[in-house]
């Protein structure tokens, strides 16, 4: 899966947004206004997801490719190397795990908003 791969299927998520809250080379993935996936588009070799814990212990354990979330909190984010990219199986499992996640903690009210096809 290459950046623009990436973008497509991150971005036709309901509610999502991009953005670059932490400089011109860190894009994020928003779902109503919480990040969910982050890569750097000039050095694109990772991408960070959030993860529930225990599978993210689960995905360091059988993968080296999968990393503690770099520059994130480590419990619950990790850093995916480009290596993996090619299964994009996998790839695409987490990256809509990260989402679900993100989405099942939104108020009541942003959840709605997002049923509504608001962001």
């Amino acid at each position: 899966m290459d950046i623009i791969q990436l973008r497509d299927y991150c971005i036709a998520k309901p509610g999502v947004t991009e953005s670059f809250p932490f400089g011109e080379q860190t894009l994020v993935f928003k779902v109503m206004d919480k990040m969910f996936a982050a890569t750097n588009i000039e050095n694109y070799t990772s991408v960070n997801l959030k993860c529930d814990p225990e599978w993210a212990q689960e995905l360091r354990a059988s993968d080296p490719l999968i990393q503690p979330g770099y520059h994130m909190n480590k419990k619950h984010w990790n850093t995916v190397e480009s290596a993996i990219f090619p299964d994009s199986t996998l790839l695409k499992e987490m990256i809509d795990h990260s989402y679900d996640i993100v989405v099942v903690k939104l108020t009541k009210a942003k959840k709605e908003a997002l049923k509504k096809g608001l962001s």
